[in-house]
């Protein structure tokens, strides 16, 4: 097993409770100053697992022998430079360390902290190496970070595997492929699963609700994964308690969330983008990130009667450009 600690910054301190000190390197992508005063924690014990936790910016992640990475384990490591051919051999022989004893403690720990709201952990596909610098080429052109933890897979089609993680377990994988043959995805989604949840941060008003993975991953929103949002996917969103914001894609499969989100009492947005933004994804190649969402603050809506117009001017534009492909 990889000893964490050989990574961690030179300059650093042990307390007698264990806890090794240095300075924090998850500050700086978390909106913060380089920590300069040794405000990361890191915990580690006998068997290779550890914690760690920050005092300055409250970025946390832990590793527990038996189980998968989590998203933001391999961010810490990432972000101590550790090479990704470590990361990727750290979580192998974790996975077979697994026991029947510890899933049943995952599965217990996960349903106490979630109620009702529980997803099974699951194995991401066989066979999988890191990105090759096609997929990051594909990733960047679509304005997507690659700090999110994509793996790549040759066989037998050449695509990027997106983890479904909800309380930072792996639940499911959705693959991109790159050759854009039908079907350009092969999704194991779990029922009422909702992806983004761990992108999103307690001090944020706002949570984006949209279709696609991709216009997730480029603002930091949730993808219902389909053109409609099912009851257990509802609870799950509305457990973020933060006001929801519906953006659906500008195509007639999004009139169906539209009406979806009236019916939740939800807020909608459909902002007036330019002649060849469909979606999210979209607008953010064209507009940035920021300008994009900036779109979506200013045109959004909670009268039911005002979201009902702006989805019948939207219909009549969908109607004038199919009139003009003609």
């Amino acid at each position: 097993m990889i000893d964490v600690v050989s990574f961690l910054p030179a300059k650093r301190k042990q307390t007698s409770s264990g806890w090794i000190s240095f300075n924090a390197p998850c500050c700086v992508h978390n909106s913060e100053n380089v920590d300069r005063r040794q405000r990361g924690g890191l915990k580690p014990t006998a068997d290779g697992s550890w914690s760690y936790h920050c005092f300055n910016c409250g970025f946390t992640a832990s590793f527990v022998i038996g189980r998968t990475l989590t998203f933001k384990a391999r961010k810490l490591l990432q972000w101590l430079n550790v090479p990704t051919e470590e990361i990727e051999r750290m979580n192998l022989e974790s996975l077979k360390q697994k026991s029947i004893v510890g899933l049943i403690n995952d599965r217990q720990q996960v349903a106490e902290k979630l109620a009702d709201i529980y997803f099974d952990e699951r194995d991401l596909p066989a066979d999988t190496q890191p990105l090759t610098d096609a997929a990051k080429e594909y990733l960047t052109n679509r304005c997507i970070s690659l700090d999110y933890p994509f793996l790549y897979k040759a066989l037998p089609r050449k695509g990027i595997i997106i983890p479904f993680t909800h309380s930072n377990q792996v639940v499911g994988h959705t693959i991109r492929f790159l050759d854009d043959r039908n079907p350009r995805y092969l999704n194991d989604i779990q029922p009422g699963y909702v992806f983004g949840t761990d992108l999103q941060r307690d001090s944020w008003q706002y949570a984006v609700v949209v279709e696609g993975v991709f216009d997730a991953l480029a603002i930091n929103g949730l993808a219902v994964l389909h053109a409609d949002i099912n009851d257990a996917q509802a609870r799950l969103i509305k457990s973020l308690g933060k006001e929801i914001i519906v953006v659906p894609d500008q195509d007639e499969a999004g009139t169906k969330l539209i009406d979806r989100a009236i019916e939740l009492g939800w807020t909608v947005s459909i902002p007036d983008w330019p002649e060849g933004i469909k979606d999210v994804n979209d607008a953010v190649i064209k507009l940035g990130r920021v300008g994009t969402l900036l779109t979506i603050l200013e045109n959004r809506e909670t009268s039911r009667i005002k979201i009902e117009m702006r989805k019948k001017q939207l219909v009549k534009r969908l109607k004038n450009d199919r009139s003009k492909s003609y």
